[in-house]
């Protein structure tokens, strides 16, 4: 990481195009078709000269192995390219969202009991089951719909006179 910028070093366009050219062992004229063909970005000075990172040569070389030792041609190579960047995407989220489910099962231990801990205790609870009201519960499912923390809560009877 550079401290001035913020950037990781293989992120900074510091290669003109001759340079990055040579780097990558094509072509200037290679790399030009590469952008035109949304294969590759380099950054722009304010001048509008390209400056490649070493990123980019990374990138350029992909793209080498691709079309000359593998024959995918440029429409493959950026399919591919774009499956590659849309896979580490899907990565990264996964990996966001599994840090987030470790975080909050490490907060609900602290929330009392789980659906399978109920369902245990009501199992364990006296009557047949039998008595559809009940579902072998103390008190009828019914009347549990009108507490207000209940999903639908405002959809229960209401009692009579009000």
């Amino acid at each position: 990481m550079d401290e001035r910028n913020g950037r990781r070093r293989d992120d900074r366009a510091v290669y003109i195009i001759s340079v990055a050219a040579e780097l990558a062992g094509v072509h200037p004229q290679t790399l030009r078709i590469y952008e035109r063909k949304g294969l590759l970005r380099p950054r722009r000075t304010p001048g509008n000269t390209r400056r490649y990172s070493d990123r980019d040569i990374e990138r350029l070389r992909e793209i080498q192995e691709l079309t000359q030792r593998r024959g995918v041609n440029l429409a493959g190579v950026k399919m591919i390219m774009e499956l590659q960047a849309e896979l580490e995407e899907l990565r990264r989220r996964t990996a966001e969202l599994e840090e987030e489910l470790r975080r909050a099962r490490g907060a609900g231990a602290d929330l009392g009991p789980t659906r399978a801990d109920l369902g245990r205790e009501r199992a364990g609870l006296g009557g047949s089951g039998s008595d559809p009201e009940h579902h072998g519960a103390s008190v009828p499912l019914r009347a549990i719909h009108r507490f207000p923390w209940s999903a639908s809560w405002e959809q229960a009877e209401r009692p009579e006179g009000r």
